[in-house]
């Protein structure tokens, strides 16, 4: 990207590597929208650099302003991202009391916001992976914004994570992760257990209390904030629907991007669940007793993690096979397991398990193990 003036005539020279565009057009809509907002915003244009890409077309990048603080500009072309939703939400996460990018200006017919900057560091980031209690206050945290969040849920604020999103998300796996990716038709009967296992998951799914779901809450979504170590940032939300109380602790616990000995999963799922039942968020929900039965509680969010790793084994494959993104397979083998591992504790599940090593040429699981892949 060629160095554009700054809001007093100037440039400057920009040591960061060039913005590479596909899209010349684009790039000069973000040079006039740029220079439309920087005289407002302080911006220094010249500064720009890429900061991040993510699993959708939209694009980040980071501003330096006068005052020699930094912002956020999300390229968000609205052809293929609606911007609407992350306006709307990041506004309800506020008022929830967590801490979000603010939407500083926003130019809908282009898809470019500009947001304040939380910082460059997530929690994924500052990860001890060989000492999983190195991490526990950072988890604690979490869980702490995760109850200020679903504290916060009203009804009919956000679409429901109902019946008809769970099974749509869930076809992704036959349908990207088997029929695409592994050139598998399924004939009959393996259609059949397949059908079955999908009607038991969203059956033990819908069965939960609904609150505000983040929808892929976890540690690379979860950010360090420079001026304020007792709390975390919240980022990538725009998908947040009203559904299943366990499916961000699942999405939390079971991260597509690194796993946990079982025994820290159990560690922060118990505060978790202690936590919810004092901030009254799972209810008498007498059908299932989650308030005095942790191990009820546990295998619902099993479950229900159960769900998000059959979606992520599809979209990773869509990733790669439709949108040109083969890094997101190299963690197959992660939700392959979290797969397997969860079908082999419940009956329910056996024949889905049988299908899954069929599938993978696996050997049957013996005994259940959450060990790192």
């Amino acid at each position: 990207m060629s160095p554009m003036p700054s809001p007093t005539g100037s440039t400057g020279p920009n040591p960061h590597p060039p913005i590479a565009w596909s899209d010349p057009q684009r790039e000069a809509l973000l040079q006039r929208w740029l220079a439309e907002t920087a005289p407002a915003q302080g911006l220094l244009p010249h500064t720009l650099r890429l900061a991040s890409a993510d699993a959708s077309f939209r694009r980040y990048f980071r501003i330096d302003t006068h005052s020699g603080a930094s912002r956020i500009v999300m390229d968000a072309p609205p052809d293929k991202e609606n911007s609407e939703p992350f306006v709307r939400i990041a506004a309800l996460l506020q008022a929830a009391g967590l801490v979000v990018p603010e939407v500083l200006a926003w130019q809908r017919e282009t898809g470019f916001l500009l947001l304040s900057d939380l910082g460059t560091q997530t929690m994924m980031e500052r990860m001890d992976r060989e000492n999983p209690q190195a991490n526990a206050a950072r988890y604690r945290q979490a869980v702490d914004a995760l109850i200020t969040w679903q504290l916060a849920s009203q009804p009919g604020v956000l679409p429901p994570y109902d019946e008809a999103v769970l099974r749509r998300e869930l076809a992704l796996f036959p349908d990207w992760y088997l029929a695409q990716h592994r050139g598998i038709v399924l004939d009959d009967a393996q259609r059949a257990t397949l059908d079955q296992a999908f009607d038991a998951i969203v059956a033990e799914n819908l069965a939960a209390p609904s609150v505000y779901v983040h929808r892929d809450f976890m540690p690379r979504n979860l950010m360090l904030l420079p001026q304020d170590a007792t709390r975390l940032g919240v980022l990538d939300f725009q998908d947040a629907l009203y559904g299943p109380i366990t499916y961000d602790i699942a999405s939390l616990m079971r991260d597509a991007f690194l796993t946990w000995e079982e025994d820290f999963v159990l560690d922060v799922t118990v505060r978790y669940w202690q936590e919810a039942k004092k901030a009254g968020l799972l209810g008498a929900n007498s059908a299932s007793g989650w308030g005095d039965d942790f191990g009820a509680f546990y295998r619902a969010v099993e479950w229900m993690g159960l769900q998000r790793h059959l979606k992520v084994a599809g979209i990773f494959a869509r990733l790669t096979l439709r949108d040109g993104k083969p890094r997101y397979l190299a963690d197959t083998p992660r939700f392959i397991a979290y797969i397997r591992s969860a079908a082999s504790r419940y009956r329910e599940l056996k024949p889905l398990l049988r299908l899954v090593d069929q599938i993978e040429g696996t050997e049957p699981v013996t005994g259940f193990a959450y060990g790192r892949v």
